[in-house]
């Protein structure tokens, strides 16, 4: 049987077109405040990325060779993870399907990933991936004295103007609607710590906790 050109065309285009929204799709993720980036993780590590090599890990469906990206590191500080040191990260070898680049010439990252079933970090562009000179002082000193504090805690991300929370063990993050990014004050320079009473709030600075809290309402 014979095939018209057009519709073969038409074919071709429309299996582009699905396997471009499965790509979509597969790396949708909503934004993320630095603290809840490191309570989801599995690991989060401080780390220089050395060497850099793809590597094949298996075939897909049309018999095409499938590729990971594998970044060597050297592991300088664990903030949460198994107690082994983590010698290399894996990534997918594409932005187009979350992969990550990164400077593998021994720039220094903060890193937070997950931890497969084959005991290897894996991490996507969903994870909070950063250069270590570009976070804030208050933003170190919380992922060893702060963050874990309010991992029972509730971020709420404001999107438009009115937003409200519905429970006092929730921390309304308003960075988008006041600055028009996620990479705002609160993610900067505040940590939604659980209090003495079991509600939670904003708190900035690396001072004890019992100082220095804001409204829940007004951060």
């Amino acid at each position: 049987m014979t095939w018209p050109v057009n519709s073969c065309f038409l074919t071709l285009a429309i299996l582009v077109l699905w396997r471009v929204e499965e790509i979509a799709e597969a790396c949708s993720c909503s934004p993320a405040h630095p603290q809840q980036a490191f309570c989801s993780a599995d690991i989060v590590i401080r780390a220089k990325v050395v060497g850099r090599q793809e590597i094949e890990v298996g075939n897909n469906i049309y018999g095409y060779p499938v590729t990971q990206i594998k970044y060597d590191i050297k592991q300088l500080k664990m903030f949460k993870g198994p107690n082994q040191d983590i010698d290399a990260i894996y990534t997918a070898s594409s932005s187009a399907v979350c992969g990550v680049t990164l400077d593998a010439s021994g720039k220094e990252y903060l890193i937070t990933g997950r931890l497969n079933s084959d005991g290897k970090m894996h991490v996507t562009l969903c994870h909070f991936i950063e250069p270590w000179t570009d976070l804030t002082e208050t933003q170190e000193k919380s992922l060893t004295q702060r963050y874990e504090m309010g991992c029972e805690c509730k971020i709420t991300r404001c999107t438009s103007i009115p937003c409200t929370i519905s429970s006092p063990v929730e921390c309304l993050w308003t960075d988008w609607v006041i600055e028009k990014t996620v990479n705002g004050e609160q993610a900067k320079h505040f940590a939604c710590i659980k209090r003495s009473d079991d509600s939670c709030a904003w708190y900035r600075g690396a001072a004890p906790p019992k100082k220095d809290f804001l409204d829940i309402e007004d951060p």
